[in-house]
C-alpha cells in the first residue's frame, strides 16, 4: 500500500522545463534547453549543469520569473491524478531541480502537500545568475525522499516516485513504485512502470 507519492515537476507535473521558458524571455533559449537536455539524459553532472544555465540568466527581471512561473502549462492529469491519489490518503510531494518560484505556485493549483525546490537569487528587482536550495545536486531528491521516509515513519515499499530524467534516478533508489513518465532511457532501466503518454492519470490506471 502506497503512503508517500513523491512527483518531479519539470516535464512531469509541468509540460516543460521552467528554465528553458525563462531563456526563452531573454533570446538564449536554444542555448539553454541544449544544455537542460544533456542534463536530463545523465551526460552533465546536475549541479554544475544548474549553475550553468541560472548563471546565462543573470539580468532578467524577476517580475517576468514570477508572470512566467504564474503561466505554466501544466500536465494533463496532473490535478486529477493527485486528487485521486489524496483521496486513498497518500501524502503527495513534489521534488523539483527547478525553482520554488514555480513550485509554489503550482502546490495551490495542483494540490501537492509540500514542494521542495531551489531559490533563484534576486537584487534589485533582477537574477543576479546564483542559485541555492533543496535539490541542486544529483543526489538531492533521493536524500529528501530518504529524511521524508523517517519523518513520517513511511518505508521505500510504500513509496511511489514519479519522474523523467537522470536526476530522478535517486529518488528511485528508495522507491518500490518507480514511475518512468514520457522518461529519458537512462531513467526507463530503473523504472517497474513505464508510461509513454503525456497524461498523469494512467498513473491511477497502472498502479492502483
Amino acid at each position: 500500500m502506497i503512503k508517500l507519492a513523491v512527483f518531479d515537476f519539470d516535464s512531469t507535473l509541468m509540460d516543460g522545463e521552467t528554465i528553458d521558458f525563462f531563456a526563452e524571455a531573454l533570446g538564449i533559449g536554444e542555448e539553454v534547453s541544449a544544455i537542460t537536455e544533456r542534463a536530463m539524459n545523465g551526460e552533465l553532472d546536475f549541479f554544475e549543469s544548474l549553475q550553468q544555465r541560472v548563471g546565462l540568466l543573470k539580468g532578467l527581471e524577476f517580475s517576468k520569473v514570477e508572470k512566467i512561473c504564474h503561466n505554466l502549462p501544466y500536465m494533463k492529469g496532473a490535478i486529477e491524478t493527485i486528487a485521486a491519489l489524496k483521496e486513498r490518503g497518500i501524502k503527495v510531494v513534489c521534488f523539483s531541480g527547478g525553482f520554488r518560484s514555480a513550485t509554489a505556485h503550482a502546490k495551490d493549483i495542483l494540490g501537492y502537500d509540500a514542494d521542495f525546490s531551489n531559490v533563484l537569487h534576486e537584487k534589485d528587482g533582477k537574477l543576479t545568475g546564483l542559485v541555492g536550495g533543496d535539490m541542486m545536486f544529483d543526489f538531492s531528491k533521493g536524500d529528501m525522499l530518504q529524511r521524508l521516509q523517517g519523518l513520517f515513519g513511511i518505508t521505500a515499499l510504500e513509496t511511489m516516485a514519479v519522474g523523467d530524467g537522470a536526476n530522478d534516478r535517486s529518488m528511485f533508489a528508495h522507491a518500490g513504485v518507480r514511475v518512468a513518465f514520457c522518461a529519458k532511457p537512462i531513467l526507463k532501466k530503473e523504472a517497474n512502470v513505464i508510461i509513454d503518454t503525456k497524461d498523469l492519470t494512467q498513473i491511477i490506471t497502472k498502479v492502483f
